[in-house]
């Protein structure tokens, strides 16, 4: 089997997401660039059908002209999604497309999520993407805009989609995954402080503070 220890590690890995409510039956998909000439991608449905539990066999490997050169299954539409990252910088090796619960109270009201924990200063702005409709050209060059203005050579970007969900793009799926955790902490405390801001109970402090960026 071609990349089978890749192909296990993303399989393992979309099953945790869906078990720690990281993405739900509405989708999700998950890919990453082994070499110049292959991704790994998880197959369309795979939320669906299979609640993310599925074999390293049906996560496929797909060559840079969106074919298929090995694995069960078949391409997600939301490919054009993935290719449009990868294509934007070649360092970039993991898109990750989640339906995360926590960040999809700010996506569904199409708001940019306060960027408030220590662990998520590397982000930036937490952008909430104007809406486009799912697996459609129009979403894929929203976020290929979208990491054009931000920076030529971004590697690590996070984003919401506007009714949608998150991506998030970095280096490896170690570092997406992680990312995602963390996304999902400062969305659980982004939403309660706004309702203490709203609340007077305690306001927001927007400081300019001395992080340890340092992963």
């Amino acid at each position: 089997m071609l990349y089978q220890r890749e192909r296990e590690q993303l399989a393992k890995i979309v099953r945790n997401m869906f078990s720690r409510y990281e993405t739900n039956t509405a989708g999700g998909n998950v890919s990453v660039r082994v070499n110049n000439q292959h991704i790994i991608m998880t197959p369309t449905h795979m939320s669906q059908e299979y609640h993310c539990n599925i074999s390293p066999y049906q996560v496929l490997v797909v060559d840079m002209d969106e074919n298929i050169v090995e694995g069960d299954g078949k391409i997600t539409r939301e490919i054009n999604m993935h290719m449009a990252c990868y294509k934007h910088n070649q360092q970039i090796g993991c898109v990750l497309h989640a339906h995360a619960l926590k960040s999809m109270v700010f996506a569904t009201m199409g708001m940019d999520m306060p960027n408030l924990t220590e662990s998520t200063q590397k982000f930036g702005d937490i952008p909430c993407l104007d809406f486009a409709p799912a697996t459609s050209k129009d979403l894929a060059d929203t976020v290929k805009h979208h990491m054009e203005n931000k920076a030529l050579d971004s590697i690590t970007n996070v984003m919401l989609l506007n009714k949608h969900g998150v991506l998030i793009t970095d280096t490896n799926l170690i570092k997406a995954y992680d990312n995602l955790g963390r996304l999902e902490y400062n969305a659980y405390i982004a939403e309660k402080a706004l309702l203490f801001d709203k609340l007077g109970i305690c306001t927001i402090k927007n400081k300019s503070l001395n992080y340890n960026l340092d992963e």
